[in-house]
């Protein structure tokens, strides 16, 4: 059996693997500290430290996943159709979120890029670290990026704005299904849509809304955002 094969097999399976056993703990346990999307980057993270691999050997094995986010992005066109009665009536709200949100996100980033002393390419990696992989990636690689090391941040940006999702909805009390599904869509792009899933249709079909045209908007910004070197 060829080698490559054997390291997919092993880097895939048990990113797979361990993703399903947390999401069985946090069905048992639901506290934020054991979302299966914070758990399992950390329990990966432990095996690539322990076996001295690098993350150029685990993605190597597991870029067909990070592939599937394309499509899976996609998908998510189906519940906003669902809702298109309250996408249309709150437009312009949503409209005016999403633009301060995509303002905010790489003045932010840009922000912090400054305050640790990071610049050159690993800047431009970092700036579009608040929207969805396939369109972040896409970015990073047109305004002079490292594709894959912006993949990192957005994965970390998403873990790290989902657990604060739920952390701020247990601290406010947001009623508005709107307000919930804008602010994981848009401060946790993917992960926070998954997230917004499972608490509720509307919240949902909002955060896939709000992540896709984000992602498109940052695209289409490219060219501004290159100015921030």
């Amino acid at each position: 059996m060829p080698e490559a094969f054997l390291h997919t097999l092993f880097w895939s399976g048990l990113t797979i693997g361990f993703y399903w056993i947390s999401k069985q703990v946090y069905r048992r346990w639901p506290r934020w500290w054991l979302m299966p999307l914070a758990v399992t980057p950390l329990l990966l993270l432990l095996v690539v430290v322990s076996l001295h691999e690098s993350y150029r050997d685990y993605i190597g094995g597991t870029h067909w996943l990070v592939l599937l986010l394309g499509p899976a992005t996609v998908a998510f066109a189906i519940p906003i159709y669902e809702q298109r009665a309250l996408i249309r009536r709150y437009w312009p709200i949503l409209l005016a979120g999403m633009l301060a949100g995509s303002l905010v996100s790489i003045l932010s980033s840009w922000a912090l890029a400054s305050l640790v002393g990071l610049d050159g390419v690993i800047r431009l990696s970092l700036l579009p670290r608040s929207i969805s992989t396939p369109f972040a990636m896409e970015v990073s690689s047109e305004i002079g990026g490292i594709p894959d090391l912006t993949a990192v941040f957005v994965v970390v940006t998403g873990i790290a704005g989902a657990v604060m999702g739920d952390l701020i909805l247990a601290r406010f009390r947001i009623a508005s299904a709107l307000a919930r599904g804008s602010l994981f869509g848009l401060g946790a792009h993917g992960a926070g849509t998954a997230r917004a899933h499972q608490i509720g249709a509307t919240e949902g079909a909002v955060a896939g809304l709000v992540m896709v045209l984000v992602g498109l908007l940052n695209v289409l910004m490219a060219p501004l955002v290159a100015l921030l070197r």
